[in-house]
């Protein structure tokens, strides 16, 4: 992988994208972006602060009422030509993402895709009618519309950078939001040239802002503005317990979407093959850096030994720089491979990986065995390709152990008892719960998680209900 390099050779610099245009910082400042395959730099992007953030909020906030003014038909058209847009410009997308997020070709080259499919989804599902008629006697007529919040702040992580802010961006503005992004200052880019793409595609100025920066001098001056009428976030646990104080004292509503240690519950009537792929594909997606990863196994008893043995197999094939990437960040680099010697002090056994590779910063897939769920491989959001498989006994055992964590985010059941899955995933406290297969790239399904994972719901028809508010209005006839 490469910088993006303009003419000359130099590293390309961006600016904000505010009201339609590129906008330098007003530190003039720059942050350098660099990538985990080389260590070299991708770009430079502006150092936003509190009043890029205010002039960002203002062009939206100057937009809002001829977006919203705007037939659905209307902005559901323009939905499917940004999504045409972003498919005109895949390849550069794909390398950005590629080079900044540290992923394979392949992978980013999906993630384009995935990004493009919100749009053209939403905008399947702008003349859907919304609202309902309330019946409230003779001579009187009540009924409800769904109204947009107005400026949408979207805090997205660095692991899936494009995707996150296509998934929050393309519903905001459906339902006549507009929309203020602050991407993470490792993977800015791809968002950033998505509002160029949606600006080309006919978007009008200001529905769609991209501040660029740190959390401390542009995120946390988003959550704070006044004018700023609900947020959606997506990130670390800690981060999104310091963003819940802000809106609490403003009495601001939230979308947080947050960390994850989602249990994957194979039964010994499962199809053991199927389910040993589904097991490694559900931990090493994306290195593991996805917040919905599978990292906690359970399997049970009488199949325990001869299912690990599939696993370990299976995971003989994952090869790191190809089948996944990099760690993202050093400092995530740095986590994972402090949690080798956590586990290792914890008494779990090492059966595959453990260690880094190749160059940059790569991480072997690792598997331990002999996990129980007090160990804190088993409880800690680890955010790499680090797999604990635990054992249970019984159904119930089972579903305690799933249970048996501050996160919520997904599960995965195994089973060929259809009784069975319909049975335990009415019990497993999670958002999203899937049966024979690990699917966190469905763009139709809600997503969202329960405890600690956060609350609140994105993708699906689910998402539109978040990005609108509910009026009720009684007439007497």
């Amino acid at each position: 992988m490469v910088g993006c390099r303009a003419e000359g050779g130099s590293v390309k610099r961006y600016g904000h994208w505010i009201g339609g245009e590129e906008h330098a910082p007003g530190s003039g400042e720059h942050i350098a972006s660099t990538s985990p395959w080389t260590g070299s730099a991708v770009a430079e992007i502006a150092a936003g602060n509190r009043a890029d953030v205010a002039a960002a909020v203002a062009s939206a906030s100057a937009a809002f009422a001829a977006w919203r003014a705007l037939k659905p038909g209307a902005r559901g058209r323009l939905m499917a030509d940004i999504a045409d847009g972003i498919r005109a410009e895949r390849a550069l997308l794909a390398d950005l993402e590629g080079a900044e997020a540290g992923k394979p070709a392949a992978q980013s080259l999906r993630e384009v895709d995935a990004a493009a499919a919100y749009f053209d989804f939403y905008a399947g599902l702008s003349n859907i009618p919304s609202g309902e008629v309330i019946d409230l006697g003779p001579g009187m007529h009540g009924y409800t519309t769904n109204e947009p919040y107005g400026v949408i702040g979207v805090i997205t992580p660095w692991n899936a950078p494009l995707n996150q802010a296509a998934r929050a961006v393309a519903p905001a503005l459906l339902t006549g939001n507009v929309v203020v992004v602050k991407p993470s200052e490792f993977t800015s880019t791809t968002t950033l040239e998505l509002a160029r793409i949606a600006t080309a595609a006919g978007l009008p100025d200001g529905v769609l802002n991209v501040v660029t920066g740190t959390g401390q001098e542009a995120g946390q001056p988003l959550v704070e503005h006044r004018d700023v009428r609900k947020v959606a976030f997506t990130g670390s646990l800690r981060a999104g317990r310091e963003i819940g104080r802000v809106a609490a004292d403003r009495v601001l509503p939230l979308t947080l979407e947050l960390g994850g240690k989602s249990a994957n519950i194979v039964f010994a009537d499962a199809d053991l093959p199927e389910a040993a792929a589904g097991a490694v594909r559900a931990f090493t997606a994306n290195a593991g850096q996805v917040c919905s990863a599978g990292t906690r196994l359970l399997v049970a008893d009488e199949i325990h030994d001869e299912f690990v043995d599939l696993l370990l197999e299976r995971v003989k094939s994952v090869q790191p720089g190809e089948s996944y990437g990099q760690m993202t960040t050093e400092d995530q680099f740095a986590k994972v491979q402090s949690y080798f010697e956590v586990a290792r002090e914890d008494g779990a056994t090492l059966a595959a990986g453990g260690a880094v590779t190749g160059e940059g910063w790569l991480v072997q897939p690792t598997v331990y065995t002999d996990v129980t769920n007090t160990m804190a491989i088993a409880r800690e959001e680890i955010f790499g390709p680090v797999l604990a498989v635990l054992r249970f006994s019984t159904e119930d055992e089972a579903i305690a152990i799933a249970n048996d964590s501050e996160f919520g985010l997904a599960a995965g059941i195994w089973t060929s008892d259809i009784a069975r899955a319909h049975r335990v995933a009415a019990r497993l406290e999670a958002g999203q719960v899937y049966v024979n297969e690990w699917l966190t790239g469905l763009v139709e399904g809600p997503f969202g998680g329960v405890k600690n994972s956060g609350y609140g719901r994105e993708k699906g028809m689910e998402a539109l209900r978040h990005y609108t508010q509910t009026k009720f209005v009684a007439v007497k006839l």
